[in-house]
């Protein structure tokens, strides 16, 4: 399927609650997943992952804002209609008077072709691993390692990494 790019200035928006169910997403978002409103809310957030998303990716992100912490990461959604696009994601907890998470905010922008370019042979050798693997949790686990270990291997972390793209 196609890949479907959005403008530089434009940035997709969505809010979840705590298991991850959509709240609210902007007119970008919209537009570029080709769902309509009333089809995206009320829907779990992964109606746009894409299959060729490695898991690792998840395990890491679930892991980072559980401590209530920023996530940066490369992601490759699905439209509607099976095409898809990469999206720069920065999710953070929303959290309320006491600190208690009650959902989760995240800001999406166009990556550059660099970092898809670094990081789509990453994720292809990730989903490989996770194949592999006949538990899911185990190649889950086992694509997660790998992709420590290529950032350690290029001297930074993953984060660093990706912002290094946008500085």
């Amino acid at each position: 399927m196609p890949e479907v790019s959005f403008p530089d200035n434009q940035i997709i928006v969505s809010k979840t609650d705590t298991k991850s169910i959509i709240t609210y997403c902007n007119a970008t978002f919209i537009s570029i997943s080709g769902y309509q409103e009333s089809e995206l809310i009320g829907q779990p957030h992964n109606i746009i992952r894409h299959p060729e998303m490695p898991k690792g990716v998840y395990k890491m992100l679930w892991q980072t804002i559980a401590k209530q912490d920023e996530f940066f990461g490369l992601v490759k959604n699905r439209c509607k209609n099976g095409d898809y696009y990469w999206a720069f994601a920065n999710i953070s907890p929303s959290l309320d008077a006491n600190g208690k998470t009650i959902g989760y905010y995240s800001v999406r922008r166009k990556p550059t072709e660099n970092l898809i370019n670094l990081l789509a042979p990453i994720y292809e050798n990730m989903l490989k691993i996770e194949q592999q693997q006949s538990d899911k949790e185990a190649g889950m686990n086992a694509s997660w390692q790998y992709l420590l270990n290529e950032f350690d291997g290029l001297g930074e972390d993953y984060v660093a990494t990706l912002l290094q793209f946008f500085e």
